[in-house]
């Protein structure tokens, strides 16, 4: 590799000076925005998460959630669910009944089976085509119900305070699926390019980093086969800056 300095002199054939110039050299680059604005990403499932604080009802939320490529979040395991109840996340608290806790949909249901003496069911996954998940235990019922409905959504409750988070307490509520709340949507990692645009599978595009003259192919939320561009010094310029997000881009500093 060239050294990243502004000009360098070699002896070329026949003993003719040749004067290389390396403005801006491909470097080492560690990718690590696979998320868009505003989501949190889990390395364990190459997953984003974002919670959406506009009031919502269940079916309301989905299709929000779907509208991002994602959908309703559930867990594949405990490591996940600890992962999201230890985030700070971005929340206002007149969104919520109490200060110290707070709620949000999932993407779980609680099919009613048995009216009897108490309410006896189960947990389903909300939507088809979900990857193995697990199923959470027995919910919280929420607010009172009509005897017609027989099936309740799913909120998971998480706390404000850190020590609280830090261990991982939360509960789960089987609520009327009408009510509003703030909801939890979660989308596979993806390729975010330097203008914080997302990037579709099989596009090219330039990664968040230190060079825009980097090129990659966008395969499963990850750059690869990236490629880099070397520019050449601006004509008739002593003093210049890069542009930070442009390839080959400069301002001219002389007088």
């Amino acid at each position: 590799g060239k050294e990243n300095v502004d000009s360098r002199h070699s002896r070329g054939r026949g003993g003719d000076t040749t004067r290389f110039h390396t403005v801006n050299v491909a470097q080492p680059v560690r990718f690590s925005r696979k998320c868009p604005t505003g989501w949190y990403h889990y390395e364990g499932t190459a997953s984003c998460y974002r919670v959406y604080l506009n009031g919502e009802n269940y079916w309301d939320a989905v299709q929000t959630c779907q509208r991002v490529n994602g959908s309703l979040a559930t867990f594949t395991a405990d490591q996940e669910l600890r992962f999201i109840l230890a985030q700070e996340w971005d929340l206002e608290e007149k969104t919520f009944v109490r200060r110290d806790q707070y709620r949000f949909w999932v993407g779980y249901q609680y099919v009613i089976t048995n009216r009897n003496h108490s309410l006896e069911g189960h947990w389903e996954v909300a939507y088809k085509g979900s990857s193995e998940v697990f199923l959470p235990p027995d919910p919280i019922f929420g607010t009172a119900m009509s005897e017609n409905e027989n099936v309740l959504c799913a909120q998971l409750q998480c706390f404000h305070f850190p020590t609280l988070r830090r261990h991982g307490l939360h509960s789960w509520y089987a609520e009327n699926c009408y009510e509003k709340s703030s909801f939890l949507c979660k989308r596979s990692q993806t390729c975010v390019d330097i203008k914080d645009n997302i990037v579709d599978e099989g596009y090219y595009f330039t990664p968040k980093g230190n060079d825009p003259c980097l090129s990659c192919t966008c395969h499963n939320g990850e750059p690869e086969m990236c490629v880099a561009a070397l520019c050449e010094r601006p004509q008739g310029c002593q003093q210049y800056r890069k542009d930070p997000k442009e390839c080959c881009k400069f301002t001219c500093l002389d007088p």
